[in-house]
């Protein structure tokens, strides 16, 4: 069995029953700071270089690794790790690690009001930053981050500031490199209407709201938002409704225990049926299959 798919089999054994939720790994208390920057070795070693799956609600993470090796698994996908590389962490995605001893390089975690501030919707830089990704390290990152974290201990006058610009820098490079392996390319000039409806879409989908609702509280006919997102994606309004669900649907049968019929109210289906046909129309097999698959007993 290869390292990363051992890393895969360790990780769901003893599933839990809901995908822990932090800050930073460990921690529930709320960002202080304008961003918080580490080492990777200041964290995993404190957990044996193992960080199980978890995620971020309102922090995005950028992972500079310079040296070493690991495994790193991001939603469904499983990365081997070969240093230089940049791993992006959109918020509320996913994401697990073992990295091997000694690995080295930083942690930056970007608080969504940051992200917020420094990305305008309309300039095609946030779009890119949600597709979780592992790619080779931009030119120039390592630097930045090398940087970024003197500045983040230094404490000296303007360093607020001096961070922001700093995040901006590397969240810019970040973007750049993932747009250029066509990941996002598509988003890239997305209206701000778009942005305010990915934006309900993440707030909303568990509800099962019926698309008006959406074109309505963004102040818009439903037949103009589906132009939009057309525009966008390629795809209606309703695609990216139903991809949102599936995205979490595909998460709670990977990192918990959770029955399909327990996953289908969490997701606000009043009727589990309902959900294994919905799930099995967007994935090409129902959500028993899809998890003994995993298990590789299917």
């Amino acid at each position: 069995m290869d390292q990363a798919r051992n890393f895969l089999y360790f990780l769901h054994m003893n599933s839990p029953t809901r995908i822990d939720s932090y800050n930073l790994f460990g921690e529930t208390a709320e960002l202080a700071d304008v961003l918080h920057i580490e080492t990777i070795r200041a964290r995993s070693e404190l957990h044996d270089w193992e960080l199980r799956p978890h995620r971020h609600a309102r922090l995005h993470q950028l992972l500079v690794l310079i040296n070493g090796a690991g495994v790193a698994e991001l939603d469904e996908n499983r990365h081997n790790l070969t240093p230089p590389c940049l791993i992006n962490v959109p918020r509320g995605a996913v994401h697990g690690f073992r990295f091997g001893s000694g690995t080295g390089g930083w942690v930056i975690t970007l608080t969504s009001d940051l992200l917020d501030q420094n990305l305008a919707p309309g300039e095609g830089i946030s779009a890119p930053l949600h597709q979780p990704a592992v790619l080779p390290l931009p030119q120039g990152m390592q630097e930045l981050a090398e940087r970024l974290f003197s500045e983040y201990q230094a404490k000296a006058f303007g360093r607020a500031q001096m961070l922001r610009g700093l995040a901006l820098s590397l969240t810019a490079l970040a973007a750049r490199a993932i747009a250029a392996e066509g990941n996002d390319a598509t988003q890239s000039q997305a209206s701000p209407v778009f942005a305010r409806f990915e934006a309900l879409v993440e707030r909303d989908f568990r509800l099962r709201r019926p698309l008006a609702d959406y074109a309505g509280e963004l102040a818009v006919s439903a037949t103009h938002l589906n132009r939009i997102t057309h525009q966008a994606t390629g795809q209606p309004a309703s695609a990216l409704v139903n991809a949102r669900v599936l995205r979490e649907a595909r998460r709670l049968l990977i990192y918990t225990n959770l029955t399909a019929a327990q996953i289908a109210y969490e997701l606000g289906f009043n009727d589990p049926a309902h959900f294994s046909r919905v799930f099995a129309k967007g994935t090409g097999m129902p959500p028993r299959k899809f998890r003994q698959q995993l298990a590789g007993t299917a």
